[in-house]
């Protein structure tokens, strides 16, 4: 048992953790298996979802997922399932808007006041050490 404070913390995530990615394998699993029992295009979302939140959350890797759901999509095609269309609705194509009449201004906005500048400054020149003066005998 840990007996530091913060590897009694380390885990408790760990239990938390380990639970919630079961849960997110289980319901993977299911769906998978509601899938080939059932090729549906409802199904198919199901599936493909589970996996990408899998992905999203690091429980599998991007790659793994996606060859997974390119052979669910190779499952679904064999059983002549169709993907169904997208709920998203399209953005409306945006109408010309009409141009209102522009209203005249007689007073101009005040000129913005130009940042004073500080002097740039010079590089730093190397200067020769000072000899020392020879001392005679």
């Amino acid at each position: 048992m840990p007996i530091i404070k913060s590897a009694k913390k380390a885990a408790r995530q760990s239990v938390k953790r380990t639970a919630h990615n079961q849960q997110i394998k289980k319901d993977i699993k299911a769906a998978l298996k509601a899938f080939k029992k059932n090729p549906s295009a409802e199904n198919m979302k199901k599936i493909q979802s589970e996996y990408d939140k899998a992905a999203k959350k690091g429980l599998m890797k991007k790659n793994t997922v996606s060859r997974r759901k390119a052979a669910i999509a190779k499952f679904a095609k064999a059983a002549g399932v169709k993907p169904a269309a997208s709920t998203k609705k399209a953005a409306p194509a945006k109408k010309p808007a009409a141009k209102a009449p522009a209203k005249k201004t007689t007073a101009k906005a005040p000129a913005k006041k130009a940042a004073a500048k500080a002097p740039a400054k010079k590089p730093a020149t190397k200067k020769a050490p000072a000899k020392k003066p020879a001392t005679q005998k």
